[in-house]
């Protein structure tokens, strides 16, 4: 098996961001954000740094483009307070048809632009029935349920490790200081272990009965193999889900990709709350 999109393939797409955007080396940015189903508006709250803000990913060579839904397909180079950040208005999935490879090509080209601590939203389904529609779940452990992994393949020890430590996979540091954040903010935020499968279709009741057994609070169709790429190349992962759906049985209702867009946008208030009060000190 070869790897399609590796270090070289990476390092011409790092140097066409900096080129397109400017970046000089006193505002490498610290902190990488990706933007989930619905959570894009954040970016409004992100203060140019350059006279490009936003650059479309097809600008860049080798970079993956999304096809969903409220996956606008952006970067943003900017800053949220003194920090400087690189946000990506929607992600890529691993259903649209892409390689776990190429799902996380750009969290390795922002990894190698010099980010040290990477922000993971997503839209999810609770499965703990004492969450809400709209709550934001802290991640503090995943499992992994797509029967793949961006690591599989030759490995090449310029971006880590071939064998690496997954067991603080969720910083326990960033988790702490968005707990903080929240309490100031006067938000409710959970904990709790967020389940990946691949989809697209949504899971069956007897699907979400199995992972609450398991241990899952929630379910979605991403991140995970951006934390383990990321976990690779030694970077520090915050993940934060939105709970946008009730899992599949814990109500009755059917679930529907509108819906899950609509409760997003509701949460985006919070959401954007906890983190212009939350990146100046993670990053700091």
């Amino acid at each position: 098996m070869t790897i399609t999109l590796g270090f070289e393939q990476v390092q011409a797409a790092k140097a066409a961001i900096s080129d397109g955007f400017g970046i000089k080396a006193e505002a490498t940015p610290h902190i990488g954000i990706v933007l989930g189903s619905g959570l894009g508006p954040f970016a409004d709250h992100i203060k140019p740094l350059s006279k490009v803000r936003s650059l479309p990913y097809a600008s860049f060579p080798h970079f993956p483009t999304s096809s969903v839904e409220g996956h606008s397909g952006n970067l943003l180079y900017g800053a949220l307070g003194d920090v400087p950040v690189l946000a990506m208005q929607g992600r890529i999935h691993r259903y649209e048809g892409y390689s776990s490879n190429a799902v996380v090509f750009p969290i390795r080209v922002i990894a190698a632009l010099g980010i040290k601590t990477l922000i993971l939203t997503n839209a999810a389904g609770a499965i703990n029935a004492s969450f809400s529609v709209g709550d934001l779940m802290l991640i503090a452990d995943h499992i992994n349920l797509t029967g793949d992994n961006p690591q599989l393949g030759p490995n090449d020890e310029r971006f880590g490790m071939r064998f690496f430590d997954m067991t603080e996979a969720y910083s326990k540091r960033a988790r702490a200081l968005a707990h903080e954040a929240a309490a100031k903010e006067k938000i409710q935020l959970r904990e709790g272990c967020y389940l990946s499968v691949l989809g697209p279709s949504y899971e069956t009741p007897a699907e979400i009965r199995m992972m609450r057994g398991l241990g899952a609070d929630a379910v979605g169709m991403s991140t995970v193999f951006e934390t383990i790429a990321a976990r690779h190349m030694d970077v520090e992962v915050l993940g934060i889900s939105c709970m946008t759906n009730m899992a599949a049985g814990v109500t009755g209702a059917k679930l529907d990709h509108s819906e899950v867009q609509e409760a997003a946008q509701i949460a985006s208030d919070r959401f954007t709350r906890l983190l212009t009060t939350l990146i100046p000190t993670l990053g700091a």
